[in-house]
């Protein structure tokens, strides 16, 4: 697919950058060819600015509230996320995570995974530095035995080392290890806890036992904030320094030779303060271009489900150099799984198209009889405030609903499900089911984690979500019998 401007209002048509007029070295750069490079360049380029931001919070800057752990170490979490955790947006609050930041410039680095017991959930998402996807451990892809496997960066060459049970590479000299592990309920924490416990991170040096090579450190740039993103000319500075730690790939050739002609690319120096004036109106423009852009696609594309959570995440084989798609995704929920890991079906609108609000309006989303979502995990409803899609701090303490609480749900009449979304209590018979909401706008995202063929395909579908009323609490906001199921919830991270 192939991006193209279809009007002066900045209408996205798809998703893909592809080189522009001939760009010969040494013709000098219109604004009207710097701005179009610099849309181009967003687009592409926002996932791996974004990760960078995530990372170095997490395994640089000791100082961030949100630092995990150096490179090569893990770091557990036994817990689940909350308000307070706000370095990633839209944090699933179901699994408590690992992570581990790798660097695998000069050696491998070898993961374990230890036995996990049968119907436990548990992955290792593995995310390199263009937030492709580019492999998975764990329950769906090696099972629940355990095991060491070796993550190797794109300039490694060597055998399989003994007590390895695979090779996996990297695309890039850097990537992420993100570890889920399913948490039952409050009581089962321990467990948890224990099965933490025997996940190991190792360069592949110490896990044969031998010396580590020398490796040279990493002058790291200060990381921008999300707003700076936006509409700082120091992005693509930033951008460059990312590109470092990955090789150019052959389909992407051309497009850095296009690149490169705004000082864009690895190696190279981005000179915003020397820009002359129009080129730097013109970058800026570009910019704002690039996010106008991501607006459109996310109204006309996601909002109306044409495009899913499923389009957005993934190898980058399965992206096909769709950069929108990939953009939009880290936009919207950086480091989600590829669909056949996890989807996620989102609510932005209720039945009536409207935004949702928590200060105006109550919801229901009834799931009939029969037509809870087909997953072979488990599945989840959570909540985030706007604009930050973070999670909604509330009285209960209550982010999701999921469905190891089921026993715990109260039934409709007929043995359906009713879930009262709302910024009040629904009153104490009902709030089992109650999902706070703020009192102002949010969306939701209705987790489906190993979801089956039937949701992966279409065939079952969420259904709407239902208004329910004012938001001045009311006995009739828990009235299964207002709620009729039916297909429509857009589906995005």
């Amino acid at each position: 697919m192939k991006i193209q401007r279809l009007v002066p209002a900045l209408v996205l048509a798809a998703g893909s950058l592809l080189p522009g007029p001939a760009a010969l070295a040494g013709t000098p750069l219109s604004p009207a060819e710097a701005r179009a490079i610099a849309r181009d360049a967003v687009i592409y380029g926002f996932p791996l600015v974004d990760h960078y931001r995530v990372q170095h919070a997490y395994f640089v800057d000791h100082d961030n509230p949100e630092f995990k752990a150096d490179w090569n170490q893990l770091r557990n979490i036994p817990r689940v996320f909350t308000p307070e955790d706000k370095a990633i947006q839209t944090p699933n609050s179901d699994t408590p995570y690992s992570f581990a930041g790798l660097d695998l410039r000069a050696e491998p680095v070898v993961l374990t995974l230890p036995p996990v017991t049968a119907g436990r959930y548990h992955s290792v998402q593995l995310i390199d530095a263009y937030t492709h996807n580019f492999a998975y451990l764990g329950t769906r892809t090696t099972g629940n035995e355990g095991g060491n496997f070796m993550i190797a960066g794109p300039g490694w060459t060597g055998a399989t080392p003994p007590g390895v049970k695979r090779v996996l590479r990297a695309e890039t000299s850097v990537a992420f290890a993100a570890f889920r592990t399913q948490l039952f309920e409050a009581s089962d924490l321990e467990n948890v806890k224990a099965v933490q416990a025997g996940y190991r991170v190792q360069p592949l040096s110490a896990f044969l036992g031998k010396a580590a090579p020398r490796v040279k450190p990493v002058a790291f740039v200060a990381p921008l904030t999300p707003e700076q993103q936006k509409n700082s000319l120091n992005f693509f500075q930033v951008l460059n320094f990312v590109l470092g730690f990955c090789p150019v790939h052959p389909s992407e050739r051309a497009l850095m030779k296009r690149f490169a002609r705004l000082g864009v690319g690895s190696g190279l120096r981005f000179h915003a303060a020397g820009l002359p004036p129009p080129l730097r109106q013109a970058v800026e423009e570009g910019m704002a271009d690039a996010w106008a852009d991501f607006a459109a696609f996310k109204k006309t594309r996601i909002e109306t489900g044409e495009v899913t959570s499923g389009d957005l995440f993934g190898t980058r084989a399965f992206l096909r150099k769709d950069y929108m798609r990939r953009m939009a995704g880290a936009v919207l929920g950086i480091y989600g799984n590829s669909r056949e890991e996890a989807m996620y079906p989102t609510f932005f609108t209720d039945a009536s198209g409207a935004p949702l609000d928590g200060a105006t309006r109550r919801y229901a989303l009834r799931f009939a009889p029969g037509e809870l979502p087909p997953v072979d995990a488990f599945w989840s409803l959570t909540l985030y405030e706007l604009p930050s899609s973070l999670l909604s701090a509330n009285a209960i303490g209550r982010y999701l609903i999921n469905s190891p609480m089921l026993p715990r749900l109260v039934r409709d009449t007929d043995g359906g499900i009713t879930l009262l979304i709302q910024h009040e209590s629904p009153g104490p018979e009902r709030e089992a089911n109650w999902l706070p909401a703020p009192k102002g706008r949010f969306w939701m995202s209705l987790r489906l984690y190993l979801p089956r063929a039937e949701a992966i395909e279409g065939r079952w579908k969420p259904p709407a979500l239902q208004p329910a009323g004012s938001a001045a609490p009311s006995s009739a906001a828990a009235a299964p019998a207002m709620v009729a199921g039916a297909p429509g919830a857009s589906a995005t991270p």
